[in-house]
């Protein structure tokens, strides 16, 4: 089984607190949308909860294993725009994610999902590590 799988799954469910549960405390999150990332388990697993209410539609088509990283290739609509994008995983000694890493293409899928989730980001007063 790949590192990878139980968060995927978690995904799949959109099991918010079992996502949270495969963070490592200090994760470093790097949004497709911003250039500074988001540090830590709090404010990481409000962030995806925050695109677990963006995405449409959400699904992984397929994964990816090199050297002390995983990639999980998904698609996903955000309003009538389908994106396609990768959630690249790096773990910790435990097993946690420790750095998150998204990609997202194209900009006329990435431009209506960053005007989304900044409302709902502002709205819930998350700020990356330099906002």
């Amino acid at each position: 089984m790949s590192a990878a799988a139980p968060f995927r799954a978690a995904v799949e469910r959109w099991d918010i607190e079992a996502i949270s549960g495969l963070l490592a405390e200090d994760v470093v999150f790097h949004s497709p949308v911003t250039f500074h990332p988001y540090v830590g388990r709090e404010d990481v697993t409000t962030l995806l909860g925050l695109v677990a209410r963006t995405f449409t539609n959400f699904r992984y088509t397929d994964e990816l294993t090199v050297d002390g990283a995983e990639a999980l290739v998904f698609r996903a609509n955000v309003g009538d725009r389908e994106l396609e994008g990768i959630d690249l995983l790096r773990f910790n000694e435990d097993g946690l994610i420790e750095d998150f890493t998204v990609f997202v293409r194209p900009l006329s899928g990435l431009v209506p999902f960053a005007q989304a989730m900044g409302e709902k980001v502002t709205a819930a007063g998350l700020q990356s590590s330099r906002s």
